[in-house]
């Protein structure tokens, strides 16, 4: 029988179990590094999230073949769980499009800006919620001023060797240390996410917010995985969490497993998706992304699933408390189910002390989502991925946040075709 108990903070915590054996599919956002850098971030987030929270928590390789992975084991008031967490990845393909040199960058900037510009969506982004709309001008602004201190240190060596040379020659020579300026700011990237951000975008923008055709079949491939693991026997729940640019990756993939009739007919696993920090309006907003809206509108009306999307207002790279669906005005008329839309609330499940030291690291609360938390409310991604209750049971009486912005419902209206 379900039991809850109420805490000292006015949450309820569960004292059921209502899964043994879980299998967690994760996508990550556009992110060129390999998947091991997810298993070290868990194992130590984990189990600074075990000692916070009064649960344990152990983690081992996971055997066999299929998408890089280990196994969680989670012991929470006496009821043991275990979780296979897989990665489903896609940085392969984030590399590829990482390639350009510093020409190529900087007309990868003029064509990005004028899409977001000309088609009208950079002004939408704003109306919605500006800390991301500022992220988007952020790698415009420091590109041109990079370029402004590399052209600057050019003219004033050839002004000085003006004086030795003829003009045209010294200005000449002095336009040399223009690309070894360039690629040094390349160099201290890992500082300032100038080129991260911006071939970020320019990926988005590429096909006008239709998917690659590359990672449209992985996404299929992905969409099979998941429907075959939907009918093994032993599992309880199959969990599909998208980070960021993965919480768009998730929907695609989610409408196209549904669709094809892998979610249907008598099974155990019960489905669920959990998104983190969307960024969905991005790509939503672009003219050619009627296929995502379609996606979203789908998704939003099914009862195979249960979808909780999570955001902060923290984080300054998320559209946060905003629903992706109706913000991206794919809401349908009636029917519409998903998501449950909450807040992880860093400012109250963070000490101040460590809000402070990461609200300037806007990279690093971006990721909060993945790591433990000071003093967890009724978010704890570790109890989501690794305990002993299923997501749908855990949110099952949830409401949403209070705060969630009217922002969300601008577009509602504006139907999107």
């Amino acid at each position: 029988m379900a039991e809850r108990t109420e805490q000292a903070d006015g949450q309820t915590q569960d004292t059921r179990q209502t899964v043994r054996k879980r299998r967690v599919y994760y996508i990550p956002g556009y992110d060129p590094f390999p998947p091991r850098r997810y298993r070290e971030l868990y194992r130590c987030e984990s189990t600074d999230q075990a000692r916070i929270s009064g649960y344990s928590i152990s983690q081992r390789p996971k055997p066999g073949d299929g998408p890089y992975g280990w196994i969680v084991t989670s012991e929470v008031k006496g009821m043991v769980t275990e979780s296979e967490v897989n990665i489903l990845e896609w940085s392969d393909i984030v590399r590829t499009s990482m390639t350009a040199g510093i020409l190529a960058t900087y007309l990868l900037l003029v064509k990005t800006a004028w899409i977001y510009l000309s088609t009208g969506v950079l002004f939408r982004l704003f109306r919605l919620r500006a800390g991301p709309g500022i992220a988007a001008m952020y790698p415009v602004v420091m590109l041109l001023g990079q370029l402004a201190i590399a052209l600057l240190a050019a003219a004033g060596i050839g002004w000085a060797l003006s004086v030795l040379l003829p003009g045209w020659v010294a200005y000449a020579l002095g336009a040399l240390v223009i690309p070894p300026i360039l690629q040094g700011f390349r160099k201290v990237d890992g500082k300032f996410f100038v080129h991260y951000l911006l071939l970020d975008f320019a990926f988005t923008a590429k096909h006008r917010g239709r998917n690659p055709p590359e990672l449209d079949q992985r996404l299929d491939e992905f969409a099979t995985l998941i429907g075959a693991a939907l009918q093994e026997p032993d599992l309880d729940e199959v969990l599909v969490v998208g980070h960021s640019s993965g919480v768009h990756l998730g929907v695609s993939m989610l409408a196209k497993l549904i669709r094809a009739g892998h979610a249907d007919g008598p099974r155990r696993a019960r489905l669920a998706f959990l998104s983190l920090g969307h960024a969905v309006p991005m790509q939503s907003y672009l003219p050619q992304a009627q296929e995502l809206r379609k996606d979203l509108r789908y998704l939003s009306t099914r009862d195979e699933i249960f979808w909780l999307d999570v955001t902060a207002p923290g984080d300054g790279c998320s559209y946060a408390l905003c629903d992706p669906v109706s913000s991206s005005g794919a809401a349908p008329q009636t029917g519409k189910r998903w998501p449950l839309v909450i807040s992880a609330a860093f400012t109250q499940s963070l000490t101040p002390e460590t809000y402070r030291k990461y609200r300037r690291r806007y990279f690093r609360l971006h990721f909060q989502y993945l790591c433990a938390f000071d003093a967890p409310r009724d978010y704890d991604y570790f109890l989501i991925t690794a305990g002993p209750v299923a997501l749908a049971d855990r949110y099952e009486n949830r409401k949403p946040s209070a705060s969630v912005s009217h922002a969300c419902y601008l577009l509602a209206h504006e139907r999107l075709s």
